[in-house]
């Protein structure tokens, strides 16, 4: 699915949020949310010493839609800032973590993520990252 002008002032949004906020060892990833309403929110993650506290921007992005009242997901997108010591310092859109993918398809299964193609970024529903996803019935 090709991207439209407001994705990519998504894209802009989530590198501009994790250019103001890196922090070396802290924060790599950001990430932003549009919503059916048309609201954005940004975030960054958190990077833990023990990596199994860390938690992912797309996840406190998510939230930080929901405490704002906000339920309805459009399109998702996450960035990396590039280490201090790498020679390429673009900031490049990344794909979701397998536990992200969970996450944002409980919280909207039609939510679309923009993702790093070949030549240029696309746009794909979640359940197209996570098919056949394990469904929980009552």
């Amino acid at each position: 699915m090709p991207l439209e002008k407001a994705d990519l002032e998504l894209i802009e949004v989530a590198q501009n949020t994790i250019k103001k906020l890196y922090k070396d060892g802290k924060h790599h990833i950001g990430a932003a949310i549009r919503t059916k309403t048309g609201k954005i929110y940004s975030a960054v993650h958190l990077e833990a010493y023990i990596g199994r506290v860390s938690v992912c921007a797309e996840a406190i992005v998510i939230g930080k839609a929901i405490s704002e009242g906000e339920s309805d997901f459009d399109t998702i997108v996450a960035v990396r800032h590039p280490d201090p010591t790498q020679k390429e310092q673009k900031i490049e859109v990344v794909s979701p973590c397998g536990i992200c993918r969970e996450l944002i398809s409980d919280y909207g299964t039609e939510t679309q993520v923009i993702l790093k193609g070949t030549d240029n970024y696309i746009k794909k529903k979640i359940h197209e990252l996570l098919p056949d996803k394990y469904i929980r019935t009552e």
